[in-house]
């Protein structure tokens, strides 16, 4: 049997990242209609009510039993309120490294949701998973992407040369993702390769953190 992540959750101060249920199809669908996340992901489009329902009730679970990763809703804590998606992929149990991506829905902007998902995200990899290596992938123009990665602390390993493909008009969104995708009035673009490792995660020592409040902070 392969290795695999546990079906689980993960909850922050102000989040709960849990399982997709088929309940978030809506929500998911008028998320991924947004024409930033369409210029900056891979995911299919039109991203129907159909196609969410199937990812909930049959994709998401099958890749995480074979072991690829696993798909997290994130939800706000008070109100249940679907406000993104986290993607683990691309996953190496012998490296113990995987890939992460994200969503941010457009209601949810301006929250600081991303960075507080992603490293809570992280520091279940490395400290209850045993994982290495996070990587991100993001494309040169999704500025909102890279202040994610760098305000977790991600390091910049360097550029892949026109590893990625913008559908659209470019702009922000906070979203990494690699892989190509077919379509019309799409451009060409580099990725920032991002890491992030256990020992690049900064502890607040005696400082009162304001997020989540326990092992690790955001960086300004």
């Amino acid at each position: 049997m392969a290795a695999s992540f546990p079906e689980t959750a993960i909850s922050t101060e102000r989040l709960v990242l849990r399982p997709l249920a088929e309940d978030d199809a809506p929500g998911l669908a008028e998320m991924m209609a947004d024409e930033l996340v369409l210029a900056w992901t891979d995911l299919p489009h039109p991203f129907t009510e159909a196609y969410a329902a199937e990812l909930a009730r049959t994709l998401a679970p099958a890749r995480r039993a074979a072991g690829h990763g696993i798909v997290f809703a994130v939800t706000e804590h008070l109100t249940q309120r679907l406000v993104g998606l986290v993607e683990l992929r691309n996953t190496d149990w012998r490296l113990r490294s995987t890939e992460i991506a994200y969503v941010t829905a457009p209601w949810a902007r301006g929250e600081g949701y991303a960075p507080e998902a992603v490293l809570a995200v992280a520091q279940w990899l490395f400290e209850d998973r045993g994982f290495l290596r996070l990587e991100m992938r993001t494309a040169a123009g999704n500025t909102a992407a890279q202040q994610v990665a760098q305000k977790i602390g991600g390091i910049s390993e360097g550029v892949l040369r026109s590893a990625w493909i913008v559908r659209g008009e470019p702009g922000e969104v906070t979203l990494g993702a690699p892989a190509g995708h077919p379509g019309g009035g799409e451009s060409r673009s580099d990725l920032i390769l991002w890491s992030l490792l256990p020992e690049d995660m900064e502890s607040p020592a005696d400082q009162e953190a304001g997020w989540p409040g326990d092992r690790y902070v955001l960086r300004d």
